[in-house]
């Protein structure tokens, strides 16, 4: 079977094959004169991602469509806070902070991924993800159909943010974009955290000293 960092860099290279931006598809792009892309500029940039929030006309592969825009702006933003969540979790451990179970007991990041599969703590993880994102691929597909759910909003706002934070759709807009850059450079992050300690054997914090 796949070894641990094959699974991790095929993620890795997933999460740059399309840089999607964060808005709404734009309608009647059909006749759009082609441009270059602003990232690649041999490249010539999709019409559809051309001048939405967080575009720099990266989708070489030409992979976005009005149809499948708003699910691939859901998709990186779901995979940008999974990412963000991973390099949180990877420095605590670092750090000395572990669950307190005798399983977890002497792992670092980059192991606990052999002993979670082989302690079947991480089929149980998938079969929750799987099971939230069954639940949610209704409202999804709906989105996709031309709903008007807002690609990446779970309506998960607990400590009230939108309200303190935007009040104004340009403050919203630009909370958006700071979501999406961070989430960007948080998968970028992980998976150079992952090569850098599968390589020397030692984690970020410790290489810091």
């Amino acid at each position: 079977g796949s070894q641990p960092w094959q699974i991790m860099l095929t993620v890795a290279l997933s999460a740059l094959a399309f840089s999607a931006p964060v808005g709404r598809p734009v309608a009647g792009r059909a006749a759009v004169q082609m441009v270059k892309s602003q990232a690649l500029p041999m490249a010539e940039a999709n019409p559809v991602i051309a001048g939405l929030p967080g575009s720099v006309g990266f989708d070489p592969l030409m992979l976005a469509t009005p149809t499948t825009l708003k699910w691939m702006i859901e998709a990186e933003l779901k995979h940008g806070r999974v990412a963000m969540l991973a390099v949180l979790g990877w420095v605590a451990v670092d750090l000395g902070l572990h669950f307190p179970l005798a399983q977890f007991e002497g792992l670092t990041s980059l192991t606990a991924h052999d002993a979670t599969v082989k302690s079947g703590d991480m089929f149980r993880l998938f079969l929750y993800a799987s099971l939230a994102e069954t639940l949610a691929f209704g409202k999804t597909l709906e989105m996709m159909m031309g709903g008007d759910k807002i690609a990446g909003d779970l309506g998960f706002d607990p400590l009230g943010f939108k309200e303190k934070f935007c009040k104004t759709p340009a403050a919203m807009e630009t909370m958006k974009l700071k979501e999406l850059k961070n989430g960007r450079l948080a998968m970028m992050a992980v998976s150079g955290m992952f090569v850098q300690e599968l390589l020397t054997g030692k984690g970020p914090i410790e290489q810091l000293f």
